[in-house]
């Protein structure tokens, strides 16, 4: 059966791009309602944004959604990712400002918020999609590519001229709780040159070395250093998890992804959609639901960065 919260969570930060401080409350919804986002600061003109692959918009650092009175929300990645990996179908996110809050650059706190809170059980099935058929883009070296399978799998290599980066690859299945265990803590990264130059753009003006981890050649310039050898490629799959649950419900099917980035995932899901005899949507039996990411889930999986 689908889930929601027990009660709301509370989160306060500050945006990684704009740097301004931000409050966002994600609320219990009923049956049915699936992610939406309320940007209650917003006083003219429609508040509503569903949390959905066709109101993304081009944005080459994060993932925005945008409604047709153009008011957005962006970095979203990280907080669905999160309600992804907890088996949260509906919810309402009232945020105060354009920009999720970034915290700690990884979705740790938002799962750690939303399991001390407590998830309650609602009365209508889960419904998935269901993978068919291979689905694939490609942009210059970059692959994004669905498959067939019975859960949610993603494969994915990152290659950064970085030493301290250099070549990295992990396939994980994501039932039984993976993502809270093995991707909810990976922070987002860039190179010491990026940061330089974004900010040079005003951009990642609230990015610090407590919220991202830095590269610079062979050296990890963020205090304490990595939280997993591979933090760079697990990053890389905790933001395609949330990009993947913009499709509206939990996918059954094989992710990969090879230097794959927002962008490629939002038009793999285009394509994905645009091919009716590529997917379809399935009510998920007990079976099922028991391999979605998230199921059966408790606080004391989180690692302890939490």
């Amino acid at each position: 059966m689908q889930n929601t919260l027990k009660s709301a969570v509370v989160f306060e930060g500050r945006g990684l791009h704009s740097g301004a401080p931000v409050r966002m409350v994600v609320r219990p919804a009923s049956a049915d309602y699936g992610i939406w986002f309320k940007r209650v600061d917003v006083t003219s003109g429609d508040q509503m944004i569903a949390a959905r692959w066709d109101q993304v918009v081009p944005s080459r650092l994060c993932t925005l959604i945008r409604n047709a009175d153009g008011v957005e929300v962006s970095t979203i990645e990280h907080v669905m990712a999160a309600l992804a990996g907890c088996a949260i179908h509906n919810a309402v996110i009232e945020i105060d400002g354009p920009e999720v809050p970034i915290l700690d650059g990884s979705a740790v706190a938002f799962v750690d918020g939303f399991l001390a809170k407590g998830l309650i059980e609602q009365s209508a099935p889960v419904r998935a999609i269901r993978v068919i058929k291979p689905v694939e883009v490609r942009e210059g070296e970059a692959v994004a590519r669905l498959d067939p399978a019975d859960m949610l799998e993603i494969d994915f290599s990152i290659q950064f001229d970085e030493a301290a980066i250099g070549f990295q690859a992990k396939h994980l299945n994501l039932s039984n709780g993976a993502f809270v265990r093995e991707l909810a803590d990976s922070r987002t990264f860039c190179r010491q040159a990026d940061v330089d130059a974004m900010r040079a753009r005003g951009l990642a003006l609230g990015g610090t070395l407590d919220n991202a981890v830095v590269f610079e050649g062979d050296r990890v310039l963020s205090p304490g250093g990595l939280r997993h050898e591979d933090e760079p490629v697990r990053h890389k799959m905790l933001d395609a998890m949330g990009d993947l649950y913009l499709a509206g419900g939990p996918i059954l099917g094989r992710y990969t992804g090879i230097r794959a980035g927002h962008a490629l995932t939002n038009r793999l899901l285009v394509a994905l959609f645009a091919d009716l005899t590529a997917w379809r949507m399935m009510e998920c039996s007990a079976l099922t639901v028991g391999k979605l990411p998230g199921m059966g889930v408790h606080r004391s999986d989180l690692p302890a960065t939490a």
